[in-house]
């Protein structure tokens, strides 16, 4: 009977394990839905960058930028470190960038399909 209880018990402990990760993962996601934040993943592709470079590239104010960043960097997409008077940002894990571009493959496989539906 012992043996019974505490297998449910883990099973209630590995569901709320569980559920943590995927709030965890639903907040990482929701990092994720912008477009001005795709935006700056791609930017950092290339390695880390400042605000004002990525507001000069992005095109858009840096205080805009800043708010982006520092969601991002909330939720552990970024990593920042403080060199003098400026912060560099960066991918914090090149699995990200593999994710976003894996994304963008099934969206143009997507695409490619409607397209070839609608030839016919």
């Amino acid at each position: 009977m012992l043996q019974v209880q505490r297998g449910k018990r883990d099973e209630k402990t590995q569901g709320k394990k569980d559920r943590t990760f995927l709030e965890m993962e639903s907040e990482v996601c929701k990092a994720l839905a912008s477009p001005k934040r795709i935006e700056i993943l791609d930017a950092l592709k290339g390695g880390e960058r400042t605000v004002n470079e990525l507001a000069a590239i992005l095109d858009a104010s840096k205080a805009n930028v800043s708010q982006h960043l520092a969601l991002m960097r909330h939720t552990g997409i970024l990593k920042s470190t403080r060199r003098g008077s400026n912060v560099y940002y960066k991918v914090s894990n090149p699995k990200v960038i593999d994710a976003c571009a894996l994304m963008k493959e099934v969206l143009l496989e997507q695409v490619g399909k409607k397209a070839r539906r609608n030839r016919w």
